[in-house]
């Protein structure tokens, strides 16, 4: 069979003679170049001569036999020059010979062939940027194969491919030969890797409602910086500039503009030949909203009226393409409920220019009746198949369904893992088989970070972090975190399982040990030092739950010289206590929200075992909102919290709520709130209250409005602000740790009043090259005079 397929095939190839091309002296050896059409031509004798025997000569691995197979002439024909030309094309096809020769001397025909060396190993040399096997996966030629120098060259452009998508392109490879014995070769590539070419600036063009600071960071190329010498996501790769352009596509389609394209991306070489300039040039459309949501179905037994009432989206509502996909989802599920889980749900999507309105038709219609009879996952060379199963919606035996398909993709390229992610169906053994595959892409998951950084509040601050978020290829999490500055050091571990049990249930584990300095407010310091379980899972598609249980010791040292309510905190004492906390998130956008809201509620009770007894409970709030434009925000945001001991228990001074700095801006850290004063004279003779150590409250309620909006200043500077007010209030000090007011001056004691404080200012954000970095002015306009306001911080972070 393989003789026929090769013979047919070389015939395919153009073996054509003509008369004329035949004429050649008697016993001449037919041309070994299988490209050639000659042949030989025998004397009108020998012409009519059979063939007697073959020979085979030259073959040192291949046996005769074998070749003999693909000779077309057989001992006792006539030998035909046109069979014979035919025979050398289907030899040169097996790939197994260098050269062919094929002479007919009387009744002898001879076949003299000289076969291809075998690879002995295959060597890469020059490549320190990327690994041995990085290489070795996409090249053909291995030890043992069959050496050609047309799969050299192809090998040769794969590697150059690998170096490209590397973002080096003036890459070379010279490939070298060396002859052993045996007819074998050892194959070397030397490579010379060149410079990594960068990613110089990224430009947009064509952007109205979004600034080139937010586009930037929806797509995963970054413009080259020195201190991101981990990253390689500021080399230039075209297929992830393809990435990008999909990226730009959904991010403009989730916020209601349905007509966004991105029309060409022009990457440009610096005139040093070691950078590019790429620019994306996009048509953002207008805005759209969903309009008529319909269903249509010939199927008898759905109802329309209850299918369209499943579907998530409602008309009015902003236009997310996301949410189409959810729809589809949705639908099928409930078609599945109704009995028919083959159904094929195509979406009819009419767009209004004029109103401005995007109406879906879902046309449900029965598919045929095909299962999924294997899903084979490949290219996951580190990554475990299993963890990359349980992010499918669909497994073997279930009912073949493309958007359950499509969510599966969705969910496995959310891991993180991998740099692509294609699923692909094939045909099954059986019509009504389907077999599925998983073809996916490994990239680095584990970090080395380094930080440094400079507040008003702590100083200096270093941090150094440790990471892997595929550790195994398991798909878990772990972090070794050390972080100092010059009132906190802090060293923990975590490890995260995001699938305990291979359930949709994240499990994990913290090691801790913390040390904080709050002399400046209240006159202690603190050591800590525990261990956090926790786990967390969805109830629905925008609501968490999550449970937690820590034990830990706190250590706590006060300074000589404070008050009865401070030093009743001092020395060590162990905290068990067990949490819960829900979250409910609408928001468009996790980092940077313009539109939705969130709340969350958390419950913490401690007394299971230990030395402390209380409950502490806290809610927080927001809803965001733009307005004239996309890039102005609006927001109020919101949060309360309320402690109460039990058992006979008081809560400890390191155990209450503390609030100020960046938790109510405006006023120090712990600047609100009860607090030690002592009752002196100005310099005027006149009386008042000096401040003391801060006290902490059981409860607080701060809530804050705030208008977000560029400055007006050329992209690239970075720099945004925001306009803000807050309000809010503090108290609820124990009766035991509270000290009476004797009216003298010079008199200690505390005050704890729940009255009202508000400030107002303005909040500048700088996306600067070494980092970002925020200036806060805020004048708190209602307060006590025990308070301690703030007007002016910063504070910035670079990462190494």
């Amino acid at each position: 069979m393989n003789r026929i397929l090769l013979a047919v095939a070389a015939l395919w190839a153009g073996v054509a003679l003509t008369d004329s091309a035949m004429a050649q002296a008697p016993g001449a050896p037919v041309s070994s170049d299988p490209q050639a059409t000659g042949t030989m031509m025998a004397p009108e004798a020998a012409a009519q001569r059979p063939v007697l025997q073959i020979l085979v000569r030259g073959n040192q691995r291949v046996e005769a036999a074998t070749i003999l197979s693909y000779v077309l002439v057989q001992p006792g024909e006539v030998p035909n020059p046109r069979l014979i030309n035919l025979s050398i094309q289907t030899l040169f096809a097996t790939n197994l010979f260098s050269d062919v020769d094929i002479a007919v001397d009387g009744g002898t025909m001879v076949v003299q062939v000289a076969e291809n060396p075998i690879v002995n190993r295959v060597v890469l040399e020059g490549n320190r940027a990327v690994r041995d096997d990085r290489i070795t996966d996409e090249i053909e030629m291995q030890p043992r194969a069959i050496f050609t120098r047309a799969r050299v060259q192809a090998d040769v452009r794969r590697i150059l491919e690998v170096y490209r998508r590397a973002g080096r392109f003036a890459a070379n490879v010279t490939p070298q030969i060396v002859e052993l014995s045996q007819n074998r070769v050892d194959l070397i590539f030397e490579i010379s890797e060149g410079p990594v070419t960068g990613v110089r600036r990224i430009a947009f063009v064509g952007n109205e409602r979004f600034s080139e600071r937010r586009l930037r960071g929806e797509i995963v190329t970054t413009e080259a910086r020195w201190w991101r010498f981990f990253s390689s996501n500021d080399n230039y790769d075209p297929d992830r500039i393809e990435f990008d352009r999909e990226q730009l596509r959904e991010f403009y389609n989730d916020r209601g503009y349905a007509d966004f394209r991105v029309t060409s991306v022009v990457a440009e070489l610096t005139p040093d030949q070691r950078d590019f300039f790429v620019t994306f040039t996009m048509d953002e459309g207008q805005r759209y909203r969903f309009g008529d949501i319909t269903v249509e179905t010939a199927i008898e037994d759905l109802d329309t009226d209850f299918l369209e009432s499943a579907v998530p989206t409602q008309p009015g509502d902003l236009y997310v393409g996301s949410r189409i996909e959810d729809s589809i989802e949705t639908l099928t599920f409930a078609a599945g409920a109704s009995g028919y889980a083959f159904v094929n749900i195509s979406p009819r999507v009419s767009v209004n220019r004029d109103s401005q309105t995007v109406d879906i038709t879902y046309v449900i219609s029965e598919s045929p009746r095909v299962y999924i009879e294997r899903i084979d996952i490949v290219g996951n060379t580190r990554t475990l198949d299993r963890v990359i199963r349980r992010e499918m919606d669909i497994v073997e035996g279930d009912a073949f369904n493309q958007a359950l398909l499509n969510v599966s993709r969705s969910r496995v390229r959310r891991l993180g893992f991998f740099e692509d992610v294609e699923i692909e169906p094939f045909q099954g053994s059986q019509p009504d088989r389907a077999r599925v595959q998983v073809r996916v892409t490994e990239q680095p998951t584990g970090e080395l970070a380094f930080g440094a950084g400079f507040s008003s509040t702590d100083a200096f601050l270093i941090d150094f972090s440790i990471s892997e978020r595929n550790l195994r290829g398991r798909g878990q999490f772990l972090r070794l975190r050390v972080s100092a500055s010059a009132r906190r050091e802090q060293i923990d571990i975590r490890f995260t399982e995001p699938r305990f049990l291979d359930r949709n249930l994240a499990a994990g584990f913290d090691l801790f040990t913390v040390r904080s300095d709050f002399s400046r407010e209240a006159s202690f310091e603190t050591q800590s030092t525990g261990l956090s379980l926790r786990a967390g899972f969805p109830l629905t598609r925008s609501v968490q739950a999550g449970l937690n249980y820590t034990v830990r010791t706190d250590e706590v040292r006060t300074f000589s010289g404070v008050t009865e309510s401070i030093q009743r905190a001092a020395g060590s004492r162990t905290t068990s206590l067990l949490g819960y906390s829900l979250n409910w998130n609408r928001v468009d956008d996790f980092v940077n929200p313009s539109n939705g809201f969130q709340i969350g509620f958390n419950q913490d009770f401690a007394g299971i075992g230990g030395d402390v007894r209380y409950v502490r409970s806290e809610v927080s709030g927001g809803v965001y909102r733009s307005v004239f434009r996309d890039d102005v925000v609006l927001s109020f945001t919101g949060t309360a919290g309320y402690l109460f001991s039990w058992g006979g228990d008081v809560a400890r001074i390191n155990d209450r709520f503390f609030k100020g700095g960046n938790s109510f801006r405006g006023f120090e850290t712990a600047g609100i709130g009860p607090r030690v004063v002592r009752r002196g004279l100005d310099d005027d003779g006149n009386e008042r209250l000096f401040a003391g150590d801060a006290l902490g409250g059981n409860l607080y309620a701060i809530g804050a409005f705030e208008l977000a909006f560029p400055l007006g200043l050329p992209e690239q500077y970075g720099v945004r602000s925001s306009l803000f007010t807050e309000f809010g209030t503090m108290g609820l000090l124990p009766g035991e740790d509270q000290i009476t007011d004797d009216g003298t001056v010079g008199a200690v004691f505390t005050v704890d009043q729940l009255s009202p404080r508000a400030s107002a200012g303005l909040s500048i954000f700088w996306d600067s090259p070494f980092g970002p970095v925020r200036f806060d002015f805020a004048h708190a306009f209602v307060k006590e005079d025990y308070d301690r306001g703030r007007f002016f911080r910063f504070s910035t972070m670079t990462g190494f």
